[in-house]
């Protein structure tokens, strides 16, 4: 028996939630007593295969070029499938991610497997496999038992810290015992996001609202983006009005995100903002209005003029970086 991970190569590096994901398989293979197997798309060089290694990745299955259908779900739901079948998987795992929104329900209900979100953790009993899952934007947990022989899993972000478990592991192709479905549709070209950092794999964000008033006033995030390293975001209304691009739109109907810190500025907190980060390890707001529904999410707030604050807060952080 086996757990199986997906890790999909995003081009440039396997993103952190992937990484997350082995780092957390490792240490459910260990209290279920068997190995972790990864299946991996897409063209890593072997210094990021040896990454996965380094988590407690023992085997590693190339999936064949799908031209194409790479992002078809039917095309990639039956390589998982075949996978799980040659694997002997009794656990399969996804990050948190568009990947598991578009493939995990339709593997669970091809392989009649038990189906649950947002784990945060590991199981509190194997037999029946029983775990926690983040519900409600992380306000509160749910206990959730599995009865079927297999699960699928998708890990909640920022759940699991990265620990390194050393394998000796092997790298193989992932053998087709047949013809793959013909894709529903064929993407003739993609483009990776250049220039700047990518949202999904930012470690530090700040993002801005309706707050900053107009797209101008945009540089006082800007800079501090810079000084930190950080990747730049917004709030919808802010998208909508063409304030900044759709691509940095963040929320429930944006991009989910799980940054280690993100920096809130002139965001009043609706839920369908918190919802697309309230995975984010420490989440700071600025807002002068005391009574935002932000600062009820926040680990840390500041009231006050945002445009006074934000320069010197830049100010700072250049100087600390500068000893």
């Amino acid at each position: 028996m086996s757990v199986l991970i997906y890790t999909p190569y995003s081009g440039e590096k396997f993103s952190k939630p992937v990484l997350e994901l082995a780092s957390y398989a490792f240490s459910l293979a260990v209290q279920l007593e068997e190995t972790v197997i990864a299946l991996v798309t897409g063209n890593p060089d072997d210094s990021d295969l040896n990454r996965l290694g380094e988590l407690g990745v023992s085997k590693i299955l190339l999936a064949p070029s799908t031209g194409g259908s790479v992002f078809d779900a039917r095309t990639n739901t039956a390589l998982l499938a075949l996978a799980a079948g040659l694997c002997n998987a009794s656990t399969i795992i996804f990050a948190d991610n568009s990947w598991s929104r578009a493939l995990a329900p339709r593997l669970a209900v091809r392989l009649r497997a038990g189906y649950i979100t947002n784990v945060s953790g590991l199981p509190l009993a194997t037999e029946p496999f029983t775990v926690n899952r983040s519900v409600f934007n992380g306000k509160a947990s749910g206990i959730v038992q599995v009865n079927t022989a297999i699960r699928v899993l998708v890990l909640a972000r920022n759940s699991w810290q990265l620990a390194l478990n050393p394998m000796p592991f092997t790298v193989e192709p992932l053998a087709l015992t047949g013809a793959l479905p013909e894709p529903d549709f064929v993407v003739e070209k993609y483009v990776e996001q250049a220039g700047s950092i990518r949202l999904q794999d930012a470690e530090v964000v700040v993002s801005g609202g309706r707050g900053m008033k107009n797209g101008e006033n945009w540089k006082v995030l800007e800079d501090l983006a810079v000084a930190l390293g950080a990747a730049l975001a917004c709030s919808r209304p802010v998208a909508d009005e063409g304030w900044r691009p759709h691509q940095e739109h963040v929320g429930q109907t944006g991009k989910v995100i799980s940054p280690n810190l993100y920096i809130a500025c002139g965001i009043s907190g609706a839920i369908q903002h918190i919802g697309g980060i309230s995975s984010s390890r420490v989440i700071v707001a600025i807002n002068k209005d005391a009574d935002a529904p932000i600062f009820q999410f926040a680990n840390y707030g500041i009231v006050g003029d945002l445009f006074q604050i934000l320069p010197e807060l830049t100010t700072a952080v250049r100087k600390l970086k500068s000893e």
